[in-house]
Protein backbone atom coordinates (compact mmCIF):
# COMPACT_ATOMS: atom_id res chain seq x y z
CA UNK A 1 0.00 0.00 0.00
CA UNK A 2 1.10 3.49 -1.18
CA UNK A 3 2.17 6.05 1.39
CA UNK A 4 0.48 9.83 1.76
CA UNK A 5 3.56 11.10 0.84
CA UNK A 6 3.93 8.43 -2.10
CA UNK A 7 0.41 9.43 -3.14
CA UNK A 8 1.42 12.99 -2.98
CA UNK A 9 4.81 12.23 -5.56
CA UNK A 10 2.50 10.39 -7.75
CA UNK A 11 0.23 13.75 -8.02
CA UNK A 12 3.21 15.85 -8.55
CA UNK A 13 4.32 13.55 -11.78
CA UNK A 14 5.41 15.96 -14.65
CA UNK A 15 3.69 13.48 -16.63
CA UNK A 16 0.16 13.40 -15.13
CA UNK A 17 -2.31 14.69 -17.71
CA UNK A 18 -3.43 17.97 -17.15
CA UNK A 19 -7.00 19.79 -16.71
CA UNK A 20 -6.43 20.42 -20.59
CA UNK A 21 -5.99 16.91 -21.05
CA UNK A 22 -9.35 16.35 -19.41
CA UNK A 23 -11.47 19.26 -20.65
CA UNK A 24 -10.29 18.43 -24.13
CA UNK A 25 -11.35 14.61 -23.59
CA UNK A 26 -14.58 15.33 -21.79
CA UNK A 27 -16.24 18.45 -23.94
CA UNK A 28 -17.41 19.26 -27.24
CA UNK A 29 -17.97 22.35 -29.01
CA UNK A 30 -15.41 24.52 -26.66
CA UNK A 31 -15.03 27.97 -26.48
CA UNK A 32 -12.40 29.32 -24.68
CA UNK A 33 -13.04 32.68 -22.73
CA UNK A 34 -10.19 34.87 -21.28
CA UNK A 35 -10.17 37.89 -18.30
CA UNK A 36 -11.14 38.81 -15.53
CA UNK A 37 -12.45 42.55 -16.84
CA UNK A 38 -10.67 44.04 -14.44
CA UNK A 39 -6.87 43.73 -14.84
CA UNK A 40 -5.62 40.59 -16.56
CA UNK A 41 -6.17 37.13 -18.00
CA UNK A 42 -4.27 34.72 -15.88
CA UNK A 43 -3.28 31.16 -18.15
CA UNK A 44 -3.12 28.88 -14.69
CA UNK A 45 -7.19 28.90 -14.85
CA UNK A 46 -8.36 27.45 -18.15
CA UNK A 47 -11.84 28.01 -18.98
CA UNK A 48 -14.92 28.15 -21.00
CA UNK A 49 -18.29 26.74 -22.57
CA UNK A 50 -18.57 23.54 -23.96
CA UNK A 51 -20.72 20.26 -23.93
CA UNK A 52 -20.81 17.65 -22.13
CA UNK A 53 -23.38 14.26 -24.07
CA UNK A 54 -25.03 17.48 -25.41
CA UNK A 55 -25.59 19.31 -22.04
CA UNK A 56 -23.95 22.98 -21.90
CA UNK A 57 -21.58 23.69 -19.49
CA UNK A 58 -19.23 26.67 -18.29
CA UNK A 59 -15.50 24.32 -17.30
CA UNK A 60 -12.62 25.50 -14.96
CA UNK A 61 -9.54 24.06 -14.52
CA UNK A 62 -6.26 24.99 -12.94
CA UNK A 63 -3.62 24.37 -15.47
CA UNK A 64 -0.25 23.32 -14.54
CA UNK A 65 1.22 23.34 -18.57
CA UNK A 66 2.61 20.19 -20.26
CA UNK A 67 5.95 21.61 -20.91
CA UNK A 68 8.46 23.88 -19.12
CA UNK A 69 7.27 26.17 -21.50
CA UNK A 70 3.74 26.19 -20.70
CA UNK A 71 4.47 25.69 -16.88
CA UNK A 72 6.16 29.03 -17.07
CA UNK A 73 3.38 30.43 -19.22
CA UNK A 74 1.17 28.91 -16.78
CA UNK A 75 2.84 29.60 -13.40
CA UNK A 76 3.28 26.11 -12.65
CA UNK A 77 -0.33 25.90 -11.81
CA UNK A 78 -0.30 28.83 -9.07
CA UNK A 79 -3.41 31.04 -10.05
CA UNK A 80 -3.30 35.32 -9.39
CA UNK A 81 -6.11 36.69 -8.38
CA UNK A 82 -7.20 37.65 -11.64
CA UNK A 83 -7.40 33.94 -12.21
CA UNK A 84 -10.08 33.42 -9.16
CA UNK A 85 -11.81 36.32 -10.38
CA UNK A 86 -12.05 34.76 -14.17
CA UNK A 87 -13.53 31.71 -13.02
CA UNK A 88 -15.98 33.56 -10.60
CA UNK A 89 -17.14 35.59 -14.22
CA UNK A 90 -17.59 32.42 -15.51
CA UNK A 91 -19.51 30.71 -12.66
CA UNK A 92 -22.03 33.98 -12.85
CA UNK A 93 -21.86 33.65 -16.16
CA UNK A 94 -22.90 30.09 -15.78
CA UNK A 95 -25.46 30.82 -13.11
CA UNK A 96 -27.31 33.33 -15.39
CA UNK A 97 -27.84 30.92 -18.26
CA UNK A 98 -28.58 28.11 -15.94
CA UNK A 99 -25.06 26.37 -17.20
CA UNK A 100 -23.69 23.87 -14.83
CA UNK A 101 -19.99 24.46 -13.73
CA UNK A 102 -17.44 21.72 -13.64
CA UNK A 103 -14.03 22.19 -12.27
CA UNK A 104 -10.68 20.32 -12.42
CA UNK A 105 -8.49 20.64 -9.09
CA UNK A 106 -4.90 20.83 -9.74
CA UNK A 107 -2.38 23.20 -7.64
CA UNK A 108 -0.10 23.10 -4.74
CA UNK A 109 -2.04 26.36 -3.72
CA UNK A 110 -2.67 29.79 -5.31
CA UNK A 111 0.10 32.50 -6.16
CA UNK A 112 1.84 33.67 -2.90
CA UNK A 113 4.37 36.43 -3.95
CA UNK A 114 4.29 40.20 -3.65
CA UNK A 115 1.99 41.40 -7.22
CA UNK A 116 -0.80 39.04 -6.15
CA UNK A 117 -0.96 40.02 -2.78
CA UNK A 118 -1.04 43.49 -4.23
CA UNK A 119 -3.72 42.44 -6.40
CA UNK A 120 -5.65 40.91 -3.43
CA UNK A 121 -5.10 37.34 -3.79
CA UNK A 122 -6.90 36.85 -0.33
CA UNK A 123 -10.10 38.59 -1.20
CA UNK A 124 -10.62 36.91 -4.70
CA UNK A 125 -10.16 33.58 -3.26
CA UNK A 126 -12.44 34.56 -0.47
CA UNK A 127 -14.75 35.77 -3.18
CA UNK A 128 -15.25 32.68 -4.85
CA UNK A 129 -15.89 30.95 -1.24
CA UNK A 130 -18.86 33.12 -0.64
CA UNK A 131 -20.62 33.43 -4.39
CA UNK A 132 -19.99 30.19 -4.87
CA UNK A 133 -21.66 28.91 -1.49
CA UNK A 134 -25.00 30.72 -3.03
CA UNK A 135 -24.57 30.20 -6.79
CA UNK A 136 -27.75 28.62 -8.12
CA UNK A 137 -26.42 26.50 -10.74
CA UNK A 138 -24.80 22.75 -10.67
CA UNK A 139 -21.19 22.53 -9.43
CA UNK A 140 -18.87 19.71 -9.81
CA UNK A 141 -15.11 19.72 -9.08
CA UNK A 142 -12.41 17.23 -9.57
CA UNK A 143 -9.16 17.02 -8.04
CA UNK A 144 -7.11 15.44 -10.39
CA UNK A 145 -3.95 16.04 -8.88
CA UNK A 146 -2.72 18.02 -6.25
CA UNK A 147 -5.38 19.83 -4.36
CA UNK A 148 -3.08 22.80 -1.71
CA UNK A 149 -4.88 24.86 0.41
CA UNK A 150 -6.73 27.90 -0.42
CA UNK A 151 -5.83 27.83 -3.83
CA UNK A 152 -7.62 24.51 -4.97
CA UNK A 153 -10.49 25.23 -2.11
CA UNK A 154 -11.63 28.08 -4.62
CA UNK A 155 -12.22 26.13 -6.97
CA UNK A 156 -14.05 23.51 -4.47
CA UNK A 157 -16.81 24.25 -2.89
CA UNK A 158 -18.84 22.25 -5.27
CA UNK A 159 -22.37 20.45 -4.65
CA UNK A 160 -20.23 16.90 -5.92
CA UNK A 161 -16.39 16.33 -5.16
CA UNK A 162 -14.67 13.75 -6.98
CA UNK A 163 -11.05 12.96 -6.49
CA UNK A 164 -8.76 10.37 -8.69
CA UNK A 165 -6.97 7.85 -6.48
CA UNK A 166 -3.62 9.54 -6.27
CA UNK A 167 -5.19 12.98 -5.91
CA UNK A 168 -4.57 14.46 -2.57
CA UNK A 169 -6.18 17.40 -0.88
CA UNK A 170 -4.64 19.40 1.92
CA UNK A 171 -4.60 23.02 4.04
CA UNK A 172 -0.55 23.15 3.62
CA UNK A 173 1.81 21.44 2.13
CA UNK A 174 3.36 18.03 4.32
CA UNK A 175 7.02 20.09 3.48
CA UNK A 176 5.31 23.34 4.21
CA UNK A 177 3.94 21.80 7.56
CA UNK A 178 7.24 19.86 8.63
CA UNK A 179 9.08 23.00 8.54
CA UNK A 180 6.17 24.96 10.67
CA UNK A 181 5.74 21.86 13.25
CA UNK A 182 9.53 20.17 13.53
CA UNK A 183 11.58 23.17 11.36
CA UNK A 184 12.87 20.20 9.49
CA UNK A 185 11.47 20.02 5.87
CA UNK A 186 13.04 16.47 5.65
CA UNK A 187 9.61 15.56 7.83
CA UNK A 188 7.47 16.05 4.79
CA UNK A 189 6.30 12.07 4.89
CA UNK A 190 5.78 12.09 8.26
CA UNK A 191 3.49 15.30 8.10
CA UNK A 192 1.90 13.89 4.86
CA UNK A 193 0.75 10.66 7.48
CA UNK A 194 -0.59 13.24 9.91
CA UNK A 195 -2.35 15.61 7.40
CA UNK A 196 -4.68 13.17 6.48
CA UNK A 197 -4.56 14.11 2.21
CA UNK A 198 -5.00 10.77 0.45
CA UNK A 199 -8.55 10.48 -1.60
CA UNK A 200 -9.33 7.89 0.54
CA UNK A 201 -9.04 9.70 3.71
CA UNK A 202 -11.44 12.93 1.94
CA UNK A 203 -13.84 10.40 1.56
CA UNK A 204 -14.12 8.89 4.71
CA UNK A 205 -14.29 12.49 6.31
CA UNK A 206 -17.00 13.26 3.30
CA UNK A 207 -14.91 15.34 2.16
CA UNK A 208 -15.44 13.67 -1.49
CA UNK A 209 -18.15 11.91 -2.37
CA UNK A 210 -16.23 9.12 -4.38
CA UNK A 211 -12.68 7.91 -5.56
CA UNK A 212 -11.80 7.56 -9.24
CA UNK A 213 -9.42 4.55 -10.53
CA UNK A 214 -6.67 6.34 -12.12
CA UNK A 215 -6.09 4.61 -15.58
CA UNK A 216 -3.62 6.74 -17.84
CA UNK A 217 -2.69 3.76 -20.16
CA UNK A 218 -6.17 4.06 -21.45
CA UNK A 219 -6.64 7.60 -21.08
CA UNK A 220 -9.79 8.18 -23.15
CA UNK A 221 -11.70 5.30 -21.46
CA UNK A 222 -10.47 6.53 -18.31
CA UNK A 223 -12.18 9.90 -19.38
CA UNK A 224 -15.53 7.93 -21.16
CA UNK A 225 -16.30 6.37 -17.57
CA UNK A 226 -15.97 9.80 -15.93
CA UNK A 227 -18.02 11.53 -18.68
CA UNK A 228 -20.45 8.87 -17.90
CA UNK A 229 -20.77 9.65 -14.56
CA UNK A 230 -20.67 13.83 -14.80
CA UNK A 231 -23.47 13.17 -16.94
CA UNK A 232 -25.47 11.11 -14.86
CA UNK A 233 -24.73 13.86 -11.87
CA UNK A 234 -25.62 16.39 -13.98
CA UNK A 235 -28.75 14.57 -14.92
CA UNK A 236 -29.81 14.14 -11.21
CA UNK A 237 -28.56 17.79 -9.38
CA UNK A 238 -30.29 19.64 -12.58
CA UNK A 239 -33.81 18.77 -11.78
CA UNK A 240 -33.68 20.88 -8.44
CA UNK A 241 -34.16 24.32 -8.47
CA UNK A 242 -31.12 27.24 -7.86
CA UNK A 243 -32.15 27.35 -4.56
CA UNK A 244 -32.05 23.88 -3.48
CA UNK A 245 -28.85 23.78 -5.13
CA UNK A 246 -27.52 26.36 -3.26
CA UNK A 247 -29.15 24.80 0.27
CA UNK A 248 -27.17 21.59 -0.64
CA UNK A 249 -24.08 22.57 -0.62
CA UNK A 250 -24.51 24.62 2.15
CA UNK A 251 -25.74 21.58 4.23
CA UNK A 252 -22.81 19.61 2.75
CA UNK A 253 -20.44 21.46 4.16
CA UNK A 254 -22.03 21.94 7.40
CA UNK A 255 -22.18 18.56 8.31
CA UNK A 256 -18.23 18.05 7.62
CA UNK A 257 -15.90 17.47 10.24
CA UNK A 258 -16.08 16.25 14.13
CA UNK A 259 -16.18 18.30 17.23
CA UNK A 260 -16.61 17.61 20.76
CA UNK A 261 -17.53 19.43 23.93
CA UNK A 262 -15.73 19.91 27.40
Amino acid sequence: MMTAYERLLVARAQDRPTSRAYIEMLFDERTELHGDRKYADDAAILAGIGELNGIAVTYIGIERGRDLQERIHCNFGCPMPEGYRKALRLMKQAEKFHRPVICFVDTSGANCGEEAEKRGQGQAIADNLLQMMGLQTPIITIVIGEGGSGGALGLSVANRLYMLENAVFSVISPEGCASILWEDATKAADAAECLKITAADMKRFGVAEDIIVENFECFDIMCEDLKKRLYTDLKELVQYTGKELSEKRYARFRKLGIYGEA
